[in-house]
């Protein structure tokens, strides 16, 4: 068969991480990539051997590309997605899907009615860590506490995209992986609880440090505690996952992952967070040729960014928000 022709919306880590994916795959192939700054998407599409566009709208008007991959600041997502399935291309986003739960699903009915893919990288999911997490809950028993901790230091913090309300979206929303960690491992919420920090407080867009956390209650009678910070206000980074069980407790924290149980203690092997989005775009390629399940579906994805959404609701509102 014919290679997958693809073009590529940014030139940022997660763009390259595709270039370089789409490359060593002789099922693809990159026609095009569209960037911020047309010198420095110049540069990089010379890299790949791809045609550099000044815009996306000019990707995605090109006749000789089957799919769109979404891979730039997270405003933009929404409105790109949904030129590109209204083109009759498939499409792949870097989450979140949109920044506006309600675009999202939107999105998701266009891509039903134009019978095209639309799929959501989460490799959150196919991660060495969440895998031994999954493996390992069968052994505590019946969870009934955990607490996800994702805290960046920067110093001084990044005038970038990803410190901006408007172009990152609500902290949750943006991050939204690490809600879908905890639905994926623990199932539907029935409760959310938010409060948000940020530094400066009186922002009208950028600031340098953010904190937002969030309560959330499953409908299996868990409670998990989320914790998401970064910028210059922090002063130490580091990730941490803690799942409390009945008959024990799963304790993760970097590249560390402990089983801990009353009769042993077993340390966890936690792999590699090396080669995701490639894993990413294989599976997307298997589905797209061979029609294989992806691992994950448009229905989870849009189930992570809705709770994601009540957490922001919650902060908004300070009170806690029902699903």
């Amino acid at each position: 068969m014919p290679p997958t022709r693809v073009g590529l919306v940014g030139t940022g880590y997660a763009a390259k991480a595709r270039a370089e994916s789409l490359k060593a795959e002789e099922r693809s192939q990159l026609i095009a990539v569209a960037g911020h700054m047309f010198e420095h998407t110049q540069t990089f599409s010379k890299t790949y051997g791809a045609a550099a566009l000044e815009s996306w709208q000019a990707l995605i008007d090109r006749s000789d590309i089957d799919l769109v991959i979404i891979a730039n600041v997270n405003k933009e997502h929404g409105k790109i997605a949904r030129a590109a399935l209204q083109a009759g291309k498939h499409v792949v986003v870097e989450y979140p899907l949109s920044i506006d739960y309600n675009e999202a699903v939107t999105l998701a009915q266009l891509a039903q009615t134009q019978q095209k893919l639309l799929h959501v990288e989460h490799i959150e999911l196919l991660s060495g860590i969440h895998q031994a997490v999954q493996a390992a809950l069968p052994e505590i028993g019946q969870p009934f506490y955990a607490r996800y901790t994702s805290f960046n230091a920067q110093h001084p913090a990044p005038q970038k995209w990803t410190y901006s309300s408007q172009l990152f979206g609500f902290p949750l929303i943006g991050a939204v992986s690490r809600i879908h960690r905890l639905t994926h491992l623990f199932g539907r919420v029935a409760q959310v609880s938010c409060q948000t920090r940020f530094q400066p407080a009186d922002r009208s867009d950028f600031y340098h440090t953010c904190l937002c956390t969030a309560q959330l209650q499953f409908v299996n009678g868990l409670i998990a505690e989320l914790t998401y910070g970064k910028g210059d206000r922090l002063w130490q980074s580091g990730r941490s996952l803690e799942i409390q069980g009945e008959q024990g407790g799963i304790f993760v924290d970097g590249d560390q992952g402990r089983l801990v149980r009353l009769s042993d203690t077993q340390f966890l092997d936690l792999g590699s967070r090396r080669g995701l989005f490639a894993k990413d775009t294989v599976m997307v390629l298997d589905h797209l040729i061979n029609q294989s399940p992806l691992y994950v579906s448009l229905t989870e994805s849009l189930y992570a960014l809705q709770v994601a959404d009540a957490a922001r609701q919650s902060a908004e509102q300070g009170q806690p928000i029902v699903l």
